[in-house]
């Protein structure tokens, strides 16, 4: 029996989502960078879905940086209540606007280490705003790509989030950085869920190490 390198599997499932998603991107509804940051920092452990049925009403009232630097907490809060962990994300919105405002004149930078100095945004959040805003090859984890990357075989055993990106960094062509982010995202919430697997209808299950141990 043949036994694929990492190089072979990571070069076929690249090739696969080449031909079966090329142009796969988020799912977070936004028409500027600002938006996008909105709904990221918002993102954090709750669904796209019930992000984009959020951020209409919050960037209508607040659709600017200087906007949402000159409310409250307590009143972002109200319009993000049914986003988990309101409270704390409303603090960071109305900082991280605050600080966009006095150190990058309301704009959102685009500058990876200023990215990262923003409350709320840690690495994944920058990754996400430098890879889909300006096609920086930076791959975001989250929970999909954490679980699919471990699953499939192309980070070996990684205990972070922070270790899978490394290895996915290292292991995917720059150029397809960008995009591969939104290939294990939706790859992981439609097919390769979290319990109970859709292995049958996979595209790729000939090339997933757990599938071949089954």
């Amino acid at each position: 029996m043949n036994i694929m390198t990492k190089k072979e599997r990571y070069g076929k499932i690249i090739e696969y989502f080449l031909a079966h998603n090329p142009n796969a991107e988020t799912e977070l509804i936004y028409h500027n960078p600002f938006d996008l940051l909105v709904a990221v920092i918002l993102s954090a452990q709750c669904t796209d879905k019930r992000v984009n049925m959020t951020t209409p009403e919050l960037l209508r009232a607040f659709p600017d940086a200087r906007r949402m630097a000159e409310t409250t907490p307590d009143e972002i809060f109200e319009y993000i209540k049914s986003i988990s962990y309101p409270n704390n994300k409303a603090r960071h919105l109305v900082n991280m606007s605050k600080m966009l405002v006095e150190k990058y004149g309301g704009e959102v930078p685009e500058d990876y280490d200023a990215l990262l100095s923003l409350p709320g945004v840690g690495r994944k959040t920058a990754n996400v705003i430098a890879s889909v805003v300006w096609n920086k090859p930076k791959m975001a984890v989250d929970t999909h790509v954490f679980r699919v990357s471990n699953r499939i075989g192309l980070t070996q055993n990684s205990k972070t989030p922070y270790e899978t990106e490394m290895e996915l960094t290292k292991n995917i062509p720059a150029e397809y950085i960008p995009v591969a982010h939104h290939w294990l995202i939706l790859h992981g919430r439609y097919v390769c869920t979290a319990r109970n697997p859709k292995c049958s209808e996979c595209g790729i299950s000939a090339l997933c190490k757990s599938y071949s141990h089954k």
